[in-house]
Order: structure tokens, then C-alpha cells, then sequence
């Protein structure tokens, strides 16, 4: 395995997205991440299109992992997972507060295994608490975090959701960086610790910056209609639509001149920064009117020529055939044995010294539980016909 975090063992029971996206980004990093799977699999193999026991979601969220299939609610199950947890660097897990303790799994039962580990407990809502036995799914922590009310239509007043899942994916990013932030301690100090991260808590800290801002300073709160400075800047030209935007001074200098509108430079609605903040409802619908006039690629040219940011508004499939994505090598393509042709995002993040990058494909229910099992001396054969382990044909 190559990566920052070559030799890193990471024992993961987590399904759906936000766990399984936070190792999935800990496995492109080097880390060995052993999926440990019900013998039905992870719910999300059974959404969506599907090629021989992967969707294009499964395979998105649990590239460079190993699946070992095994039946927890039997002894012998949980005999093949304690002892893996005994050579594991992290536990992953992100069941209902109190599932896991009733399992046998609490952070007292396995720091007695393997006391250094750093144990990772995901939820929606956190410990306690009137919501911590709710079920969640993404647009219940939208519409209770603030996200959708953000979001709201801004002629209707209707709160609207994000159509994908940030929630999720933000709580999956946080979880990723706080288990390697507690695999650093672990290393000057030696000792393991509990990590715990709610979807709830991850979305209000995200959101803080400016979409809550106006709440900052107590006594002098400021309605978040007025605080919320993010606007939809989408402009719709002759033939599409384009974004562009203008901040400082010298931005909105070369907007006014690309745009051919010198005299918005003495408008004193637009004159400062603060000015264009308050009276932004105006200077959009002026720019909306100049910009549908032209097409969206001689915008983006006189644009740019003046140094405004901009952009052309992409379909999804244009996206990863962008110049500028081919050029960063921001998706690839590779062969899944199974599945055949894959596309994928590469790793964000690049190192150059221990490069990521996907370290195996996607796999199959139980497609390591062999391996697996043998490596800790264990006979597979013996538990796939005992019903406890799911493995493949040697």
C-alpha cells in the first residue's frame, strides 16, 4: 500500500455514506480499511443500478477497501471481529447511540482489546438528547441545521433543500480529518481516544462562516436574510448561463467595464463594497439585464480580459471534460473486474512525497473475508459452513 497512511489499520462498521466516505478517504490514503459487512451486505449495494453486488454509489464511497462479510450476531462472528480488532489502529462505527454497547462493542469492551485504538462513533444528533434515537438521514439534518432555510427561494420564502447530500459528505470530510488529527496525538502520546461526531454539530459548525454569521455577536444579532451575503449568481445569457461576481473595488471596476456600464461606477448604491452588499438585489437584476443580451462565450472572454471571476454553469457531464478538470486529472478511469469500466474522482488532496490514490477497487461482498479470516489463523472454510462467513469459492 503506498500513501501517508500506509500501515495504518482501520476496522470500519460503518454503512451508507458519511462513515463510509470518511474511510473511504482514509483507504485512498494508504490505510488498510476492512469493511465488515452484515452477510446481506451494506444497504447501499442494493440502491441504485447495479453490477454484479456494486452500485455506482457503493463503489464511490468504498474504493480501496476490503470486504469481510461476517454474521456479528453469532459468537463465532464476534470472535473473527475482536481479534481483528487486536491488530486495528481505529474503530469505526456509526450505529444509534447505545446499538453498539448492546453489541458487545462500547469503547470500555474493545480498549480492553487493543487499548491505543482510536474509536470513532459517528451520529446524526449526538449522545443525548430529545433527537439522539432518531432515525436521520441527510434532509433531516438540512432542514434542522439551518441549511434549507438558507436555501429558501428568495421570492417565496420557501426553504429548499441542497440536491445532494452535504451533510453527509461534510460530517464524512470532518471525520476523516479528526481520525488522522487523534492518530497524531496517538503518536506523541501513545494513547487512544474517542472521537465523537455528530452530523448536527458538523453542519452548524460548516455553515457558521457567513450563512449564520449575523448571529456572531450577541446583543447585536442581525436576521439572517440580511446576514446571509451568498447570492445565486447564476445569469442567464443569449445561449446559457454563466456566474461572475464582483467583491473588492477593482473587481467591480472590470465588471463595469466588460459589462460596457462606466457610469455604475458613480451610482452611489454601488460606490463601496458595503453599498453593493445592501443594495444587491438591484445591481443583480441590472447586471441579469445586460448579460442576456450577449452569448455566454463573449461574457467569459471580456470577463476575464478585466480579471472578474467567472465561470460558464457546467452540466454534470461536461464537468470531469472540462479543460481545466482533464488538465488537473481531477477523474480517471480504470477497469473493475466485475464491473467493468470505472470512472472516479481522484483524491483531492495530492502528496508528493506518499502519494494517494485508489489502492484497490470497489469490492464485492466478501470478497477479502478469506484472506482476512486466514491472516489471523482462523480456518474459512469452517466458518462459511458454520453460516457465520460469506466469502467467494477459493
Amino acid at each position: 500500500m503506498s500513501g501517508p497512511l500506509a500501515g495504518i489499520t482501520v476496522v470500519d462498521l460503518t454503512s451508507m455514506i458519511s462513515g463510509p466516505v470518511a474511510t473511504m478517504m482514509l483507504a485512498d490514503q494508504g490505510a488498510d480499511v476492512i469493511k465488515v459487512e452484515p452477510l446481506g451486505g451494506d444497504l447501499v449495494r442494493h440502491l441504485g443500478p447495479n453490477r454484479s453486488g456494486l452500485t455506482a454509489t457503493f463503489i464511490s464511497a468504498n474504493r480501496s477497501k476490503r470486504s469481510l462479510a461476517l454474521d456479528l450476531k453469532t459468537d463465532a462472528g464476534m470472535d473473527v471481529l475482536r481479534r481483528l480488532l487486536a491488530g486495528a489502529d481505529v474503530f469505526v462505527q456509526n450505529f444509534r447511540p447505545g446499538a453498539i454497547e448492546r453489541m458487545g462493542l462500547g469503547e470500555d469492551a474493545v480498549r480492553r482489546i487493543r487499548p491505543d485504538i482510536v474509536y470513532v462513533s459517528i451520529s446524526g444528533f449526538g449522545d443525548t438528547g430529545p433527537y439522539a434515537q432518531k432515525r436521520v438521514y441527510d434532509p433531516v439534518i438540512q432542514a434542522l441545521s439551518g441549511l434549507a432555510a438558507i436555501q429558501k427561494d428568495g421570492q417565496s420564502g420557501r426553504p429548499r433543500m441542497v440536491r445532494t447530500i452535504i451533510p453527509d459528505k461534510t460530517t464524512a470530510l470532518t471525520a476523516a480529518q479528526a481520525i488522522t488529527a487523534a492518530l497524531f496525538c496517538r503518536e506523541r502520546t501513545g494513547e487512544g481516544q474517542h472521537v465523537r461526531l455528530a452530523m448536527l454539530d458538523t453542519m452548524i459548525a460548516y455553515l457558521w462562516p457567513e450563512g449564520m454569521t449575523g448571529y456572531t455577536f450577541v446583543g447585536k444579532e442581525v436576521p439572517g436574510s440580511r446576514a446571509q451575503l451568498a447570492q445565486d449568481l447564476i445569469f442567464e445569457t443569449r445561449d446559457g448561463y454563466i456566474t461572475t461576481g464582483a467583491v473588492s473595488d477593482a473587481e467591480w471596476a472590470g465588471m463595469c467595464r466588460a459589462l460596457d456600464r462606466p457610469e455604475w461606477l458613480e451610482d452611489p448604491r454601488f460606490r463601496t463594497a458595503q453599498d453593493r452588499v445592501v443594495n444587491v438585489a438591484e445591481r443583480l437584476a441590472l447586471m441579469a439585464d445586460v448579460l442576456i443580451t450577449g452569448t455566454s462565450a463573449a461574457w467569459l472572454e471580456r470577463l476575464d480580459a478585466e480579471g472578474v471571476p467567472c465561470a460558464p454553469v457546467l452540466e454534470r457531464h461536461e464537468v470531469f471534460e472540462h479543460e481545466q478538470a482533464r488538465v488537473n486529472e481531477a477523474v480517471t478511469e480504470y477497469d473493475h473486474p466485475v464491473a467493468g469500466r470505472i470512472r472516479q474522482p481522484r483524491p483531492a488532496a495530492r502528496f508528493d512525497r506518499t502519494p494517494a490514490g485508489m489502492q484497490r477497487h470497489a469490492p464485492v461482498l466478501g470478497e477479502h473475508s478469506r484472506e482476512i479470516v486466514a491472516g489471523l489463523g482462523l480456518d474459512a472454510d469452517a466458518l462459511v459452513d458454520a453460516g457465520v462467513l460469506l466469502a467467494p469459492p477459493p
